[in-house]
């Protein structure tokens, strides 16, 4: 068995300081949503053994945010910067999610950007919570995570349609659960 979660960076301004799309920062509630997502994945186990993380600045401020909420309760994951997230189309993705089974995590975390991460999630979700599924059809929001797990042994083996959505969550969708 394979876990497979994919987070998009969180909430950014609008423009960044340089000019340059890579250098643009978390804004206000982005900061906000990233901690808030990742005191969620610190209460909800398993945890990524491995998080890939686009180098652009707002996808590191996420993982950063994330990951300072839950250091306290989570073993340290292997953390590697990735150039080829920022901007990555799903073939793109997939391939990276394959290169995985050099390292060989159970648990693998791809911190990056849509509309390449929207695209994967729904191109792997074969089977899973329906509900999770029809809400994951419009969009991977900011600081959206989708999980996936595969019945599997090797990273190599991840497909399209082969995966199962477990859940998908967002900061807004975790707010509209604490008000039901």
């Amino acid at each position: 068995m394979r876990r497979l979660m994919l987070l998009r960076h969180a909430k950014t301004e609008t423009d960044a300081p340089s000019g340059q799309d890579h250098d643009r920062r978390l804004d206000e509630r982005g900061r906000s949503d990233a901690a808030e997502i990742g005191h969620w994945i610190g209460r909800n186990p398993p945890f990524p053994e491995l998080v890939l993380v686009s180098t652009a600045v707002r996808a590191k401020q996420t993982w950063d945010l994330a990951w300072d909420e839950m250091k306290d309760r989570v073993k340290a994951p292997e953390v590697e910067l990735l150039d080829e997230l920022y901007g990555a189309e799903p073939a793109q993705l997939l391939r990276i999610v394959r290169m995985a089974s050099a390292s060989d995590p159970k648990r693998l975390m791809l911190v990056g950007h849509n509309p390449g991460m929207h695209e994967l999630a729904l191109m792997l979700a074969g089977s899973g919570d329906a509900a999770a599924k029809k809400s994951l059809e419009d969009n991977l929001p900011t600081a959206g995570l989708a999980i996936l797990d595969f019945a599997i042994d090797d990273w190599n083996e991840v497909a399209f349609r082969r995966g199962k959505l477990v859940r998908f969550t967002s900061p807004k969708l975790l707010k509209q659960a604490l008000d039901d």
